[in-house]
């Protein structure tokens, strides 16, 4: 028995109910289930819209779906996934399609996926980025796994996406089993080194006696510039914000930053497929320690530091500039360990289309995609973008600013870890020869350990 909802969606808190509306939106026939009834029956009534049909059961549910069935489940990542398949699996028949559209480890991805095609599921990861408005107004779109179902959903999901300046879809096919997933765990991990340069920056700003409107000021002019991106154009916005006694809303907040996890996977996994993440690994390890806050409070009463970071001439210039070319370096290392990834995992990853459906919907779409993409286009087979024509020219006419910068910031005692680490990556990968060889020759030493000879 089926029904004529051509897609049905699973689990309606914020994100889950946004996409639905996006949905219907574009012509869609929509069936939805949520495990609290009373969330359901309110959503629909709320929603009061003809193509939307809401199910108090997964079997009705299921019966409400046109095959080969579409379902969209939008649970928390981990188990309560798994259990949802469970549930589902009796129900559905070959053909039917499942897509993860939560934030779910890459490796959960590929289990399942590798789990539900031997008995005729079709599975689906998809990575989503772009928050509630993305889900609500058009997101970001990573889906992979097994490919046999894009043509099935394609015209769905890239009707609901995102659109570049140009018209074309933010959701493009990623690849084979995790893939799909593995993309937005990158791109989360840029995203967490994106916004901790930025708060690097808003630091040494507040140090050399910025008020918060003239920071929001410098960002919102460099948003108009080469540093057009949501990220820039938010932090002006926040840096804005009133609370209700009339002070500045962000300096009320706890200087404790919180994270889910999806940041610390994308360092493992450059840490395992032995690829540089420092900035997105920096990252990580800041928020670590804004979160031991009382620890910090104890050490500021042990050494009473007095940072010290005075305004210069060339202060605003070499901040754009700074935050500019490591927010490149951030993307260079994001892409090099989707390289490596594809060649570990046996993905045949487009980067052109990554980097495209990076450009609007997502927390880091950026004016510098353009250029990056454009890149790719040239260079398909390229394995790091430092080696392109369009970083050699930006990253060596922003060098000395970068350098001029730090230097001041790390003199005068303020920590910029993300920034400090984008600049090593930039000098190392650089470098024709790094002292390893010294590092091989002692651990030859006490272990004995095998080494190779340069070539004569």
């Amino acid at each position: 028995m089926s029904g004529d909802c051509n897609i049905g969606l699973i689990g309606l808190a914020v994100m889950g109910q946004n996409l639905v509306l996006n949905l219907l939106d574009h012509d869609n026939k929509v069936a939805v289930y949520n495990r609290t009834q009373t969330v359901t029956r309110q959503f629909v009534d709320d929603a009061d819209h003809p193509n939307l049909t809401g199910t108090d059961t997964l079997k009705d549910f299921v019966q409400a779906l046109a095959q080969p069935r579409k379902i969209i489940l939008m649970v928390k990542a981990g188990g309560p996934v798994d259990a949802v398949i469970d549930e589902l699996k009796p129900l559905l028949d070959d053909g039917d399609i499942l897509i993860d559209g939560g934030n779910s480890l890459f490796t959960d991805s590929q289990r399942r996926s590798d789990a539900l095609t031997p008995q005729g599921i079709h599975f689906v990861g998809c990575g989503i980025s772009g928050g509630q408005d993305g889900a609500r107004f058009g997101p970001s779109m990573m889906p992979g796994g097994d490919a046999s179902a894009w043509p099935a959903l394609k015209s769905i999901l890239q009707g609901i996406s995102a659109k570049t300046d140009a018209g074309e879809p933010c959701c493009e096919w990623m690849g084979d089993g995790g893939s799909g997933h593995f993309v937005k765990m990158v791109h989360n991990g840029i995203e967490y080194g994106d916004m901790q340069m930025i708060a690097e920056i808003y630091h040494l700003l507040q140090a050399a006696g910025r008020d918060n409107e003239a920071i929001a000021q410098l960002f919102e002019t460099w948003n108009g510039g080469r540093l057009a991106s949501y990220l820039v154009e938010i932090t002006a916005e926040v840096l804005r914000i009133k609370d209700d006694d009339g002070t500045d809303w962000v300096d009320n907040i706890w200087d404790k930053a919180g994270q889910k996890g999806t940041g610390k996977w994308t360092a493992i996994q450059a840490l395992e497929l032995g690829v540089p993440g420092s900035v997105c690994t920096e990252a990580v390890y800041a928020r670590a320690l804004s979160s031991r806050w009382d620890e910090r409070q104890q050490a500021a009463d042990v050494y009473q530091p007095k940072p010290q970071f005075g305004d210069y001439a060339e202060l605003e210039a070499d901040a754009e500039a700074a935050l500019y070319a490591a927010k490149l370096i951030a993307y260079a290392q994001g892409f090099s360990l989707l390289s490596e990834a594809a060649r570990e995992y046996g993905w045949r990853l487009n980067m052109t289309n990554i980097a495209q459906v990076w450009k609007a919907g997502c927390i880091i779409r950026a004016k510098a995609l353009d250029p990056i993409q454009s890149v790719f286009e040239q260079q398909p087979e390229l394995d790091n973008l430092i080696l392109s024509d369009f970083f050699k020219t930006e990253l060596t006419g922003c060098e000395s600013a970068l350098r001029r910068l730090l230097g001041n910031a790390i003199a005068g005692g303020i920590p910029v870890p993300a920034l400090t680490n984008a600049l090593a990556y930039f000098d190392g990968v650089r470098s024709a020869r790094l002292p390893a060889n010294l590092i091989q020759g002692q651990r030859n030493f006490f272990g004995a350990h095998e080494y190779e000879r340069l070539p004569k």
